[in-house]
């Protein structure tokens, strides 16, 4: 009886301890460190006069975010309205009138859609360091599934890039001089996330 006794009791802790699993392996998720983490959006021009248009570097600070090493699932939050046009070579007046347009309702539309998230749903490993995330990215109002590329540089180190079309999120690409130059609708963007 005792051995009966010393077996039922060890199940019972056992079955505790798978019990409390998900809330450990919540308790170890790993917090995004915004200071040294990065997403930068690239926005290129088409048209007949593309040329002559300027294309433009837009800096994404994420504000918070959290990793989960078991699952390799991911979260990122970042706030629209502090999303900034770097474009160093451009006049300022210039620079200045594509940040105003890019936060306005004619693209961001921050005061009605002030935040910018993103969930994984799936992780899978393509090779050594290299992982592919699907999951979805909430813009503008509207969720569409993307699907990231990343680059493990280390257990706290991840880089990676993924291309969205503006049209997904119901965003009019911005059109200039009669439509002869315009926005392309895809946008590429580029991370380097840093854990604490």
């Amino acid at each position: 009886m005792p051995s009966i006794a010393r077996t039922l009791a060890s199940l019972v802790f056992v079955a505790l301890i798978a019990s409390n699993a998900p809330a450990l392996a919540k308790d170890e998720q790993l917090q995004i460190d915004p200071q040294h983490s990065s997403l930068t959006v690239y926005v290129s021009k088409q048209g007949i006069f593309a040329f002559a248009a300027d294309n433009h570097v837009v800096n994404a600070p994420l504000t918070s975010g959290a990793f989960d090493p078991a699952t390799k699932s991911i979260e990122l939050k970042i706030d629209a309205a502090q999303m900034r046009v770097l474009d160093p070579s451009m006049a300022p007046d210039r620079r200045a009138q594509v940040q105003a347009n890019m936060v306005s309702s004619q693209v961001l539309d921050v005061q009605k859609y002030p935040q910018i998230t993103f969930q994984s749903t799936k992780t899978q490993a393509t090779s050594p360091g290299k992982l592919t995330v699907t999951g979805d990215l909430t813009l503008h109002g509207q969720t569409r599934s993307v699907t990231v590329d990343v680059d493990e540089i280390d257990a706290k180190h991840y880089k990676g890039r993924v291309t969205i079309r503006q049209t997904d999120f119901g965003i009019t690409p911005i059109r200039i001089a009669a439509g002869t130059v315009k926005v392309k609708d895809e946008l590429r963007i580029e991370f380097d996330i840093e854990l604490k």
